[in-house]
């Protein structure tokens, strides 16, 4: 596997959505950003918050597309055609509702889950096969409550096992940069069973 060389965190723009559910693959980005002591500046060319990173002895690029959600894809394919990038070089953390709250797991290829971020971005990049990395925000009680649920912020203890969840991936992340992403993966998911 070729290593990682573009970490995407999804999001919707704007102070309203900073703090839902829907906006969990940013806080992730942010937070790596944090790590390696980089700021994410608004890149007019890739629609998004973007930054050079070296984490892990590994370079990389960050970012969050400042489009919104079901507009993800633009800020992907530009970023990625500037940098001259194949979609499996790519990781995008996003929230996923079919997981429990705090779960976190890493995935290639499959399809978009419901998710209208994935959706766009499988549609511009013409590809299912790129790395996710899916934190868990747990499903509402009722199906038709999806779209409310997920443009809500969690609950005080759902955001602290969130932000838990998100610490425990840096763990695995040199093997992620590294492309060994099925070490990754069984480290990741072995420590939540």
């Amino acid at each position: 596997m070729p290593p990682i060389q573009l970490l995407i965190g999804l999001a919707n723009p704007g102070k309203e959505y900073a703090n839902t559910r829907h906006n969990a693959g940013a806080w992730w980005l942010e937070n790596l950003a944090d790590i390696a002591e980089t700021t994410l500046r608004h890149e007019t060319k890739f629609h998004g918050l973007y930054a050079r990173a070296l984490i892990h002895q590994q370079h990389c690029q960050l970012l969050i597309p400042t489009t919104f959600m079901n507009q993800s894809g633009i800020a992907i394919r530009a970023c990625m055609t500037y940098h001259k990038l194949t979609p499996d070089s790519i990781l995008i953390a996003h929230d996923d509702i079919d997981l429990p709250v705090g779960t976190v797991r890493l995935k290639f290829d499959g399809g978009d889950g419901g998710h209208n971020g994935l959706k766009d971005i499988i549609q511009h990049l013409n590809t299912k096969q790129f790395y996710r990395l899916r934190i868990g925000v747990g499903r509402p009680k009722h199906s038709k409550d999806v779209i409310d649920y997920v443009l809500d912020a969690p609950s005080k203890a759902d955001k602290e096992k969130i932000n838990d969840a998100i610490q425990k991936t840096h763990d695995v992340l040199p093997l992620i940069l590294q492309g060994e992403i099925s070490k990754a993966m069984q480290a990741l998911h072995t420590e939540e069973e």
